[in-house]
């Protein structure tokens, strides 16, 4: 459907004007940031159809809907929100699942703004739980002195949602002065090794199948 949200954090206050594989048109939204949402449906309605999101200069919100995209109606049992927002919002269309594991595809069609906006579109996920963009990094190190670290070449590494192999040549460490036939050590870690005094993000990463290979160069 079409979304007008102030931020594009999951919980923003935003109106939404969606028509739903099940359950018709509705109107949805949420008044405070961080508060509960509401929503009031209109069923016997399937797509294709027509959804209509306006706000007013009061930050009204009205959603409605029409066959034919001309004779336009209020969804049964809905008024007008009143939703605070600022000045600046994103206006954009919204498409959902209620799975993360889940895909979910829709097509859009006939899309038109009315009043000042930016000429630039732009799509992010919302409210989907993923990593925070963190350097990944490995260091070894002998039992004296200072470790040697290298850093996987994607600094999106953190984020990767899939099984992913990272080949490290031995010489990365060899050149940083361990002496590889006595590693007493090694750490896997996020961020900046050489500044562990600041907070870094969140997230969750599985590591599986640390070995140790001879050279996979044929002669």
């Amino acid at each position: 459907g079409v979304m007008i949200r102030e931020t594009l954090d999951p919980d923003s206050v935003h109106a939404f004007a969606c028509i739903t594989p099940g359950n018709g048109v509705a109107s949805q939204g949420r008044y405070d940031t961080g508060g509960a949402s509401f929503n009031t449906n209109q069923t016997g309605i399937a797509a294709p159809h027509w959804v209509k999101l306006e706000r007013d200069i009061s930050g009204n919100f009205t959603v409605s809907h029409s066959t034919n995209g001309s004779a336009w109606q209020p969804v049964t049992g809905t008024t007008p929100q009143n939703i605070p927002m600022s000045s600046n919002v994103y206006i954009g269309l919204a498409l959902t699942a209620h799975d993360p594991a889940l895909t979910c595809e829709a097509k859009f069609s006939n899309v038109t703004i009315t009043g000042t906006v930016s000429p630039q579109w732009a799509n992010q996920d919302i409210g989907i739980a993923s990593n925070d963009g963190e350097p990944l990094y490995v260091a070894v190190a002998n039992k004296t002195g200072a470790p040697a670290v290298v850093y996987h070449d994607d600094p999106a590494a953190a984020q990767a949602d899939t099984w992913t192999e990272w080949v490290i040549p031995l010489q990365a460490f060899a050149d940083q002065g361990i002496n590889l036939t006595n590693v007493t050590r090694i750490a896997i870690g996020l961020g900046t090794r050489d500044n562990m005094t600041t907070p870094g993000g969140s997230g969750k990463m599985f590591f599986d199948d640390i070995r140790l290979y001879r050279s996979r160069t044929a002669p």
